[in-house]
C-alpha cells in the first residue's frame, strides 16, 4: 500500500505521506464523530426501554 503511494505520489517523502494519512484519519473522525454518538444514544435509549418494558411485563405476571 505505501509502495502505490509512493509511486502515485513520487514527490511526497514518507513522512509528509504519513502525515496526510493521519490528518485523514483525524477528519474522518472529526466528521464522523457526531454520528457516533447519536447511535450510541439511541443504543442507550433502546436498551432502557426494553428494560422498562421488561419490568413492567413482570409486575403484571
Amino acid at each position: 500500500m505505501v509502495l502505490l503511494a509512493g509511486m502515485a505520489f513520487g514527490r511526497l517523502s514518507l513522512p509528509q505521506l504519513l502525515l496526510a494519512g493521519v490528518v485523514g484519519i483525524a477528519g474522518g473522525i472529526y466528521i464522523y464523530q457526531p454520528i457516533f454518538e447519536q447511535y450510541s444514544r439511541d443504543q442507550k435509549a433502546s436498551k432502557k426501554k426494553v428494560e422498562l418494558t421488561e419490568e413492567s411485563e413482570e409486575k403484571r405476571s
